[in-house]
Order: structure tokens, then C-alpha cells, then sequence
């Protein structure tokens, strides 16, 4: 292996380095990193949840100044600008670590913000998709899928390729993170990941159309003043033709924001 940066070169053949002691990669890893991260936010007045132990509090004088959640080695903080640059202060202290500012792009995801709201998109991550397999140009469709569609396992069905069926249906599901309206039609043709057939891909085909009609498409999420949680579900009973099995979802928003979505077979 090659020597580390700040290790001088000697002229000596068989030189080695010896591991004294490992923590990335190793299973107790995130344990212990999270021990000590939860032992130094108690250290500077936090007190921990006992419902939800990534949950951190502050109060003063009994109000609630501050709430921080630990998210795999990343920090979502609330509103207290004050209270924040402190925190900072105290943990570029403790730990090698650094701010980013607002978040603006993360793994596919542009963050655009603004006073009053917060919009997600993932454009970029739709235009190279299309340029990835040569439909940038294709002609566009108003819809994600066919209406009354007879998707199935048929015993006559034409195979297509298999990996590529795969590949494109996983983007597909990381793309409807942001993309609620095409989530039916992608848990549609995920049903047929291990045996697609022409007509499958052709569904994945229509999805990409309809993707190049709406490419800046997202979610916003705005402030309304109340918190209120309400619930939409529904159902296509015994909708599915191969299983007759009922095809369900529902939609979920917090202060009239869409926070969760699902469709379900």
C-alpha cells in the first residue's frame, strides 16, 4: 500500500504499517460514533428524548429553544440563529467539521429557498436520464400511465432485457422521492422486476415521455401557520389482472404539505 501524506519515505525495503485501531467499516461503528456524539451534545445542555433517542432538546425557563435531530452524520437544526451559532462554535470544538450554509444540492435533489418556502426538484437528474438513453428528443406524453392498464405475467409475453428493465426502473424509484404524480405508474412496473416483458418496458418508456413534458416538476413545501395532519387513502379493489389483488395508497400532509405518499399492491 502506499504510505499516507505526512509519512516520511524511507529508503528502507518492507516497510509496513501496522493497524492499531479500526472504526469505519466495522459494525459497532455507527454505534459508537453516535455515543459520542449524544454524550457531547449532553455535555452542552441538551437533554435526550426517551421516545426518540436521535431527538435532542434544549429549554429555558420552560420554553423549548431548541431541537436537533441526528441524521447519519448530519444535523437538522431549528430556527434559533443564536442558539445554532453556538452549537456550531461547540462542536467544530469537539469534532473536525465544517458548515455548508443552506443546503442547495444533495445526491440529485436541488433545494431552492425562499423566505416563506422551500422547493425540491430533481430536473437535472431527469434531463440526464433522458440523455443517458437517448430520449431527449422523444415525443412527449401528457400522462404516466395508460388508464385501465392490463399489466401482467402472460405466459406469450415478449421478454426485453432484463438489466436494463432494472436499472431504469431503480432510478425511476429514487426520481419519485420528489415526484409523487408518477409514483402509481413507477410501483406499477416495479411488480416486474425479475420478468419484464416488452410491454413492461414500454410502460417505463411512457413514464420517461411523460417525464420530458415535466421535467421541473417538485415538491414545495410553504408555511401556513397551523400544524394540521390530515390523511387521504384509497383503493382499486381486486384491480391487479394477474393475482386479483387490490392496489392501494395514500397521501399524507403536515400544515397542508405533502410529506409521505405511498401506492401499494
Amino acid at each position: 500500500m502506499d504510505l499516507p501524506l505526512g509519512i516520511p519515505v524511507t529508503s528502507k525495503e518492507g516497510v509496513v504499517c501496522k493497524l492499531r485501531k479500526s472504526l469505519y467499516g466495522l459494525k459497532q461503528s455507527p454505534r459508537a460514533w453516535f455515543e459520542r456524539f449524544a454524550a457531547s451534545m449532553k455535555k452542552f445542555g441538551y437533554v435526550q428524548s426517551n421516545s426518540d433517542h436521535t431527538l435532542f432538546l434544549k429549554r429555558h425557563k420552560g420554553k423549548l429553544t431548541a431541537l436537533i435531530i441526528y441524521v447519519d452524520d448530519m444535523i437538522v437544526t431549528g430556527d434559533d440563529q443564536a442558539e445554532m451559532q453556538n452549537l456550531q462554535k461547540y462542536l467544530a470544538s469537539e469534532f473536525e467539521m465544517k458548515s455548508l450554509d443552506d443546503l442547495k444540492y444533495f445526491l440529485g435533489i436541488k433545494v431552492a429557498r425562499s423566505k416563506h418556502n422551500i422547493f425540491l426538484s430533481q430536473r437535472k437528474y431527469i434531463l440526464d436520464l433522458l440523455v443517458e438513453i437517448g430520449m431527449l428528443d422523444c415525443k412527449p406524453i401528457d400522462t404516466s400511465s395508460e388508464q385501465n392498464h392490463k399489466l401482467g405475467l402472460y405466459p406469450d409475453q415478449v421478454p426485453t432485457d432484463k438489466e436494463r428493465y432494472q436499472r431504469l426502473v431503480g432510478k425511476l424509484i429514487y426520481l419519485s422521492h420528489t415526484r409523487p404524480d408518477i409514483a402509481y405508474a413507477v410501483s406499477v412496473v416495479s411488480q416486474f422486476m425479475y420478468s419484464p416483458s416488452e410491454d413492461h418496458m414500454g410502460a417505463v418508456m411512457r413514464i420517461l415521455r411523460y417525464l420530458k413534458v415535466t421535467p421541473g416538476k417538485g415538491l414545495m413545501f410553504c408555511k401556513y401557520g397551523h400544524t394540521d395532519v390530515e390523511e387521504y387513502t384509497d383503493a382499486n379493489w381486486a384491480g391487479s389482472v394477474t393475482d386479483r389483488r387490490s392496489t392501494s395508497g395514500y397521501f399524507t400532509f403536515v400544515d397542508d404539505n405533502l410529506v409521505t405518499w405511498r401506492s401499494k399492491k
